[in-house]
């Protein structure tokens, strides 16, 4: 089966999940099972990918609460980020361009007008050498300079850890040339169990008193606005699905804004009252992304063979402001030789 590594309290192992096809240079995909006594996570080293997520309700049952696919051919065809890391710039750069010391970058346009999660063959993408942990397990990787059109050598650490009910995610870099780097993880969650149909009766609340208001490509219009009022006042929890009809929403997919230091906090908090289940998401980032899955049509099948319609799911990415190197009054993603890109987030799952 694999080979089992011990730790305090989490269990690790590590199996061949896979081989990637030819075209894609081949290369073997490894799933890592990382196993406490209440969360069993399962990672592949391709993109980083949360492929498996088993939490339990409040019956004591385990359910996978991740959207994702059984069989490594699943991942290597088009899919929207399932539990992948994505960057080297997650989120929407406008008209994928930029300008950094002077010098103009021009980036892959893969989302209309734009650039998101780093381009065609983003981290998502890609192989990242793995090193088990006595808890968890730390894959590397180096974005050479001028992949996808970024400047710089980049050398990227993202570390899973998993203790008792909490996942830590520890996403580090370094670069050779400034460039903006911006990590996050594209998990779609549904706390239900995946292949549920909808996450209308889940209770979501976010920490964020303002947010990013968007173009109709997506891209944020600078301004930053209160939530106060609106129907993106989260701050007390919401049932999902009367809210989005009370407010006439389609479904969110925009950046909240979160405390700016860089020490732990919260930032959200989602609840499916008929099974108990709980996530909370902590990090140390200035912003998150909710997504509710707008994107989701059923045309894609999943795990177990169940198609993932509309709002079958949500996403909480933790990161930096969407366009943030086009606007200089959100926080910078700009990351300078010798100096360390560090941000962490924690997911904590919970029973209520």
């Amino acid at each position: 089966r694999g080979t089992r590594f011990g730790g305090a309290m989490t269990e690790v192992t590590r199996e061949v999940f896979g081989h990637m096809p030819q075209e894609e240079g081949g290369g073997e995909v490894e799933k890592f099972t990382l196993k406490s006594g209440s969360v069993k996570v399962e990672i592949l080293s391709l993109g980083c990918i949360i492929a498996a997520l088993e939490t339990r309700g409040r019956d004591g049952v385990f359910s996978d609460v991740v959207l994702g696919f059984d069989t490594l051919e699943g991942y290597t065809r088009k899919h929207p980020f399932f539990g992948a890391v994505v960057g080297r710039v997650a989120n929407r750069i406008a008209k994928g361009r930029f300008t950094v010391d002077g010098k103009k970058y021009q980036l892959f346009l893969n989302n209309g007008p734009n650039s998101l999660h780093g381009g065609a063959r983003g981290f998502d993408k890609v192989l990242w050498s793995p090193q088990v942990l006595p808890n968890g397990v730390c894959f590397f990787r180096l974005s050479p300079n001028g992949e996808e059109g970024y400047p710089g050598d980049l050398q990227v650490w993202v570390t899973y850890t998993l203790s008792g009910e909490e996942l830590a995610i520890n996403y580090r870099a370094q670069t050779s040339k400034t460039t903006p780097v911006n990590l996050t993880n594209h998990a779609y969650f549904n706390l239900a169990g995946q292949g549920s149909r909808d996450i209308y009766d889940h209770e979501i609340s976010i920490e964020a008193d303002s947010y990013l208001p968007v173009d109709n490509t997506k891209i944020p219009t600078g301004e930053v606005a209160a939530v106060q009022g609106t129907g993106f006042d989260l701050r007390q929890p919401v049932e999902l699905g009367k809210h989005l009809q009370k407010f006439g929403l389609d479904g969110f997919d925009h950046n909240f804004c979160l405390q700016q230091e860089q020490a732990r906090h919260l930032a959200a908090r989602a609840c499916h009252p008929p099974t108990g289940r709980v996530m909370e998401v902590h990090t140390t980032q200035p912003g998150i992304q909710f997504y509710t899955g707008n994107n989701l049509d059923g045309s894609l099948k999943g795990k177990g063979a169940v198609v993932y319609p509309k709002h079958s799911a949500f996403c909480l990415e933790t990161q930096n402001w969407p366009d943030a190197v086009n606007k200089p009054h959100f926080p910078s993603t700009l990351l300078h030789p010798g100096e360390e890109y560090n941000h962490t987030t924690w997911l904590v799952f919970s029973t209520a």
